[in-house]
C-alpha cells in the first residue's frame, strides 16, 4: 500500500510541476503573494514557499519564478534561502549573492560561518 501511496504521489507532483513550471503568471503570482508575507528580520526556504503557495515538493519553481522578478521590484526576494540556511549561489556572476546577505544583515539577520539559523530566523508561519 504504502508504494502505492508513493506513486500517486509522484505523480500528482509530477503535474503539479509540469503545469506550473510552464512559468504561468498565476503561479507566479501565488509565490510572489507568499514571499511578500514573510516578515523582515525572517527567511524562509524555498520549499517552504512552494508548500504555502500551493506547489507542495516544487522549490525549484519558486527559485525560476523569484529569478523572474523584474529589477527593482518591492517582493523581498531576499528573504528566501536554500533548506539548508545558506544563500543559494547564482550562475549569472553579478554579485546578487553579496546584495542577499547585504539586504538581510540590514534586517538584522546574522550570517555566521555563511549559515543562517533557522532557531532564530526562520519564519514561524501562523504566528
Amino acid at each position: 500500500m504504502a508504494l502505492a501511496a508513493k506513486a500517486i504521489r509522484a505523480r500528482y507532483n509530477r503535474r503539479v510541476i509540469r503545469a506550473s513550471s510552464t512559468g504561468s503568471e498565476a503561479a507566479r503570482r501565488r509565490i510572489y503573494a507568499v514571499v511578500r508575507r514573510i516578515p523582515k528580520g525572517h527567511v524562509a526556504t524555498y520549499g517552504q514557499v512552494a508548500e504555502l503557495a500551493g506547489f507542495p515538493r516544487a522549490a525549484r519553481l519558486v527559485g525560476r519564478a523569484l529569478r523572474a522578478l523584474p529589477e527593482g521590484t518591492r517582493v523581498p526576494w531576499h528573504r528566501v534561502v536554500n533548506a539548508r540556511g545558506r544563500i543559494s549561489p547564482r550562475a549569472d556572476g553579478l554579485g546578487h549573492e553579496e546584495l542577499q546577505a547585504r539586504l538581510l544583515g540590514r534586517e538584522g539577520v546574522r550570517l555566521v560561518r555563511g549559515g543562517i539559523s533557522f532557531t532564530h530566523y526562520r519564519w514561524p508561519v501562523g504566528a
